[in-house]
C-alpha cells in the first residue's frame, strides 16, 4: 500500500443519514467547503474542571440543510418535529431538536468543528460544539454519524 493510501485510511469520516434527500459521507476537509465560524468556548467538566478552547467549523444547520432534510412544504411547522442524533467514535451521543439550530427558532450556533485551538481535526474527526452549553456533556468528539429523524409525530 502506498503512503498516500495509508494517509487516506487515517482520515476520520462521518455519515449524514436519515430523513435526507442527499445523505453523505464527509471528512474534515469536506466541511471546509461551508463558511467557517469561530467560537471561544468554556466548558465546566466534572472530571477536569473548566476547559477553554477555540473551535472553528461550519454551522451544523448549514451542513444539514445542504443534505436536504425532507420537510413537508405543505406543513408550515413540519421541521419542528425533526430530531438530530449525533454519535461519536467513543460511544458518546447527543440529541438536538431541529428547532434548536434553525435560524427561525433557537438559532443556536452549533458547530461541526474542524479545528480546536488551531489544530486541524482531520484524523480525530469533526467535533460537535455547542458554545451556549455551560457543561460540555453534549460536546461530541470524533463524530461518526449524524442522523436526522422526522419520524416523531404528535401524541394523541
Amino acid at each position: 500500500m502506498t503512503q498516500s493510501l495509508c494517509a487516506a485510511d487515517t482520515t476520520a469520516e462521518l455519515a449524514l443519514a436519515g430523513d435526507l434527500t442527499r445523505p453523505a459521507r464527509l471528512k474534515v476537509p469536506d466541511l471546509l467547503a461551508w463558511p467557517q465560524h469561530e467560537a471561544d468556548v468554556s466548558f465546566e467538566c466534572a472530571t477536569s474542571g473548566v476547559q477553554h478552547h477555540r473551535f472553528t467549523g461550519p454551522l451544523l444547520h448549514d451542513v444539514l440543510s445542504a443534505a436536504g432534510p425532507v420537510f413537508d412544504p405543505a406543513r408550515r411547522k413540519d421541521r419542528l418535529r425533526f430530531l438530530v442524533a449525533v454519535s461519536g467514535a467513543d460511544g458518546h451521543h447527543a440529541l438536538l431538536s431541529w428547532a434548536e439550530i434553525d435560524p427561525d427558532f433557537g438559532r443556536a450556533p452549533v458547530l461541526l468543528a474542524v479545528t480546536i485551538d488551531g489544530t486541524p481535526l482531520d484524523r480525530a474527526g469533526a467535533q460537535l460544539v455547542l458554545p451556549q452549553d455551560r457543561c460540555g456533556a453534549r460536546h461530541i468528539s470524533g463524530i461518526t454519524s449524524i442522523r436526522v429523524d422526522g419520524g416523531y409525530t404528535a401524541w394523541a
